[in-house]
């Protein structure tokens, strides 16, 4: 906490200045301290400290308001726990609400009177951010974002060269030279967003969803300048980071004139900038913002693509990730794909608005200091994908895809893991 100071601390109070924001004086003033938030919390439920209860998140945030905008607080803060934002108060707010919290808002959901939890969380996050205190792994991923245009700052001619020999396999799969991954082209009906681990590390995911885009007869392009979904200062807490990075995106879509921009499998990616960009912008979207996922079930529904469901007889089951369900609502979707797509689907318990986190969200897999709590949650969602007895999980989320080939490997599970575009790709029925 060296050099930290007055000025530091005033930006770090400035998220708190409500303003007549009353979403934010009502959540600061609601907990009731009735604990029911705890077993919502997977680290709660696996650690059974106290130190784990999200109340103790809301806690931390609304006591420091009081201290410094109320008139008890201002004068007798030791009559309702006003807390100064110190060093201490600082050190444990990091921990608190980075080190021990994936912003999965499971504990939101089964908040007895509603307090939006997650919210206050990422407030939290924002008045450390404005200090300067987001945990260096973290903020290093958002650097690349901002300075290179990709999270894994991925050089061009790398990016070009993985799409150019992806196009010759998928060109070689369907047996038709005409077969195109495209590159910023203008005036297609689609551009396509890529999680950047995609083209670094999984890029059969990329060969999948173009295979689809193929069957579909789909008009659509990526753009070297502009492809990367993922948006980690929404992890951060660093609105001004997060607006610049969801504001490249926007432009890339006014600059290549396409109709609709399709989200790659990225839970938080979809959030922050369906969701939460025209939040950062101040500004409405003018064109057709929906996910990969919506897209898929919309080829399968209207009969664009043709599917057998034969040709997928492992079991499956299914990863639902928090941004994606909880947070977005897009429930229905990926259950639809794969009742088409595979011949036995089995639901994890719990699953849906209920499901729990695998432990990779909320900037975890980028913070490395706090893998051995975030693998000993994951073993949560282990228990959960043994007892389906499934040879396949899906998911429509690579964050959620890493974090599962890590506790695959950590649980020995001996699964397979896959995106949604995969198994719809396992699926297909070219007619040639």
């Amino acid at each position: 906490m060296d050099g930290f100071n007055e000025d530091m601390k005033l930006k770090g109070l400035e998220p708190l200045r409500v303003n007549g924001d009353s979403r934010l004086l009502t959540h600061l003033n609601a907990c009731v301290h009735c604990g029911l938030c705890a077993e919502s919390c997977v680290y709660y439920q696996v650690y059974k400290d106290e130190h784990f209860v999200p109340a103790k998140k809301v806690d931390i945030v609304s006591s420091i308001y009081r201290r410094y905008n109320t008139f008890s607080g201002k004068y007798f803060p030791w009559l309702t726990k006003a807390r100064e934002l110190d060093e201490k108060t600082i050190e444990e707010m990091v921990d608190l609400l980075y080190g021990t919290c994936t912003m999965c808002d499971r504990c939101t959901v089964h908040c007895s009177i509603g307090v939006d939890i997650g919210y206050l969380v990422r407030t939290g996050r924002t008045m450390l951010a404005n200090m300067g205190y987001v945990p260096a792994t973290l903020q290093s991923t958002v650097n690349a974002a901002i300075n290179t245009g990709n999270n894994m700052a991925i050089p061009l001619d790398e990016f070009t060269d993985t799409i150019e020999w992806l196009e010759e396999d998928l060109q070689m799969e369907v047996e038709d030279d005409n077969a195109r991954i495209p590159l910023n082209e203008k005036d297609k009906d689609i551009l396509y967003t890529l999680n950047p681990r995609e083209p670094k590390f999984f890029p059969l995911s990329i060969s999948a969803m173009a295979k689809v885009f193929y069957a579909a007869g789909e008009s659509w392009t990526l753009s070297t300048r502009m492809y990367d979904v993922t948006n980690y200062a929404y992890f951060s807490g660093n609105n001004e980071e997060a607006e610049i990075i969801a504001q490249r995106l926007f432009d890339e879509m006014e600059a290549t004139g396409s109709k609709r921009c399709v989200l790659a499998e990225c839970g938080h990616g979809s959030r922050s900038f369906r969701w939460e960009g025209p939040n950062y912008m101040g500004k409405e979207f003018h064109f057709d913002t929906l996910t990969s996922v919506e897209l898929l079930a919309e080829y399968i529904r209207s009969g664009k693509v043709k599917v057998d469901s034969g040709k997928n007889t492992e079991r499956v089951t299914l990863h639902d990730p928090c941004n994606l369900v909880r947070s977005g609502g897009i429930i229905d979707e990926q259950r639809y794909i794969l009742k088409n797509t595979v011949s036995d689907f089995v639901e994890m318990t719990p699953h849906g608005t209920n499901n729990l986190c695998c432990g990779g969200g909320g900037g975890q897999l980028s913070m490395s200091e706090y893998n051995e709590r975030r693998m000993k949650i994951g073993g949560l969602k282990a228990e959960q994908i043994k007892n389906t007895g499934a040879k396949i999980v899906v998911t429509p989320c690579h964050n959620c895809v890493d974090q599962l080939i890590q506790i695959n490997a950590a649980y020995k599970l001996g699964v397979q893991i896959k995106t949604m575009a995969e198994v719809v790709a396992d699926a297909l029925i070219i007619d040639k």
